[in-house]
């Protein structure tokens, strides 16, 4: 089995890095392979609402770079995980224009990501952490992914580079998920074949004003 992680920051080993490698750990113990990408230091470009991976249908965005081969990772995967540092109580721009239009590539695919087991993890300084947090699982819930929970929030506390690891409870946060994480994708893997899963439903989309 595999985990991609996606790590929003702009710093590449900063605290956000450090809350994702707790939960990797953990994974790993558990003979689960992880790949960490850096994706807050890319130029990504948002969602232009062009609608065309709704009418190509090809599993990719019109957009010719590197968020279509995070794409095939996801697709590839068996979880998934974002992380994202607070940014004026939201998630990274960089991140948010990927996972906008990650997402959305997914839903026009019939569910790329539809029964992945996906997380969020957030490193902050102060507050806006569960707004950020909030956010991310947004983007979990609307693919219909499974998500593990821990015993607290997914947010562990810092500013400068590795300031999280004196967060004991922030640390043993990204533990508990880790091994929540690596738990639910081994009952998946052995549901397979012996419980149907629910056939899959097309969106359906309704505007309020007519």
């Amino acid at each position: 089995m595999k985990v991609v992680a996606f790590n929003g920051s702009p710093r590449k080993e900063g605290n956000t890095y450090e809350a994702i490698k707790i939960a990797a750990e953990q994974l790993e113990k558990e003979n689960i392979d992880v790949e960490i990408i850096h994706v807050g230091n890319k130029k990504i470009q948002g969602c232009t609402a062009c609608n065309s991976c709704f009418k190509n249908r090809n599993e990719r965005c019109i957009i010719d770079d590197e968020v279509n081969e995070w794409i095939q990772k996801m697709k590839e995967a068996d979880g998934i995980i974002f992380g994202s540092p607070v940014h004026f109580s939201d998630i990274g721009a960089t991140m948010k224009a990927f996972l906008d239009r990650a997402i959305y590539v997914g839903s026009a695919n019939n569910g790329l990501f539809r029964h992945k087991v996906g997380a969020s993890v957030v490193a902050v300084r102060r507050a806006g952490g569960m707004q950020a947090f909030s956010q991310l699982n947004n983007y979990i819930t609307y693919s219909e992914m499974l998500m593990p929970t821990s015993n607290s929030w997914n947010i562990i506390f810092g500013l400068k580079r590795g300031e999280a690891l004196n967060d004991e409870e922030g640390i043993q946060v990204m533990r508990v998920l880790g091994k929540n994480m690596a738990w639910l994708m081994k009952l998946i893997e052995f549901g397979e074949g012996k419980i149907q899963s629910p056939e899959p439903e097309r969106k359906a989309f309704t505007n309020f004003i007519k």
